[in-house]
């Protein structure tokens, strides 16, 4: 079975057992997360759609660690003005282990 669900605006599809990355959560590793936002449940041969959301439907999920992405530099540069500035970013995200699809 899988399911189409939304999580910090991006659409993500998941089955049981899928491992994903997400923008951050407020949960701490080895909890339990449920996702209520479902687009879409389907399996074999028959599926379910919301307008816009299925109604009952639900995907939980365990939160196995909270970390940073890779540092994105970023480089703002203004030709013929001797002026450049060096920053740098690393997203949060929470990688999530689905366990049950309901719905």
């Amino acid at each position: 079975m899988y399911a189409v669900i939304i999580t910090g605006g991006k659409q993500y599809s998941v089955q049981v057992g899928d491992s994903i990355y997400v923008e951050k959560l407020g949960a701490e590793a080895d909890r339990e997360v449920t996702f209520d936002q479902v687009l879409a449940v389907g399996e074999e041969g028959a599926a379910k759609f919301g307008a816009p959301t299925v109604d009952g439907a639900t995907v939980t999920g365990k939160v196995i660690k909270n970390g940073k992405g890779k540092k994105l530099n970023i480089l703002t540069y203004r030709p013929k003005k001797g002026s450049m500035v060096r920053k740098g970013h690393r997203q949060p995200y929470t990688k999530v282990e689905i366990t049950a699809t309901n719905g």
